[in-house]
């Protein structure tokens, strides 16, 4: 919600031809927002959304503040945590929603389990793959899916394979498939007790028990 009120933000000052992006929300970019000259009802939608984006901001700092506290008292948390991409929020649900990594024998069910691998419909010796199942919680997939993204922004090999995918197919396959990656490489970082190392992307490590590396 907070997002779409920032973006309707990011959409009104660009309309007067000012692309400031994140230093709009800073203390200098609101002000100078705020001097805007808009027309009555555009002002109008600037001041609903300012008081809206206030109220939400107090609730999110706390709510976050909360995540972060419990984050810290979880060791397997703060382990999947040294992930690129992966905040408080993501590896906490990761490790609520699953329990334990034990209930899984193999990386790929967790794929199916949180929804994530495409349906299939074959016949006469075809294998037809549909869309994902979707079933699991859906909290989890979408956590999964924007952390994947965020990794893309900051690691070039998955950056490089979600451009890859995204050419081949289509940005949300390609975004669901690095998501549907990311929850069995925190499958086995837990399982294996091991943080993160750049030594094991896309390895074939994956499947694998006692192959993880750092602090137990």
């Amino acid at each position: 919600m907070r997002t779409r009120i920032m973006n309707q933000l990011q959409a009104l000052a660009m309309n007067e031809g000012y692309r400031w992006k994140k230093k709009l929300f800073s203390e200098r970019g609101r002000a100078q927002l705020e001097k805007l000259a808009l027309a009555p009802w555009a002002s109008r939608r600037r001041q609903e959304l300012l008081e809206l984006l206030d109220r939400l901001n107090p609730t999110i700092e706390e709510v976050t503040a909360a995540v972060e506290r419990e984050a810290r008292k979880r060791p397997e948390v703060l382990r999947l945590m040294t992930h690129p991409g992966v905040g408080p929020l993501t590896a906490l649900a990761y490790v609520l929603i699953i329990g334990t990594p034990t209930r899984f024998e193999r990386g790929k069910q967790i794929g199916t389990y949180v929804g994530m691998i495409p349906s299939e419909d074959s016949s006469a010796g075809k294998q037809r793959l549909g869309h994902i199942s979707k079933q699991g919680s859906s909290l989890l997939r979408f956590l999964l899916v924007e952390a994947a993204h965020a990794t893309a922004r900051v690691h070039p090999d998955w950056r490089r394979r979600y451009t890859h995918l995204a050419m081949r197919r289509h940005r949300s396959i390609a975004k669901v498939a690095m998501g549907r990656r990311l929850a069995i490489r925190l499958y086995w970082m837990w399982r294996n007790g091991c943080e993160y190392s750049q030594s094991l992307e896309f390895g074939s490590y994956a499947g694998q028990l006692g192959t993880g590396h750092g602090a137990k």
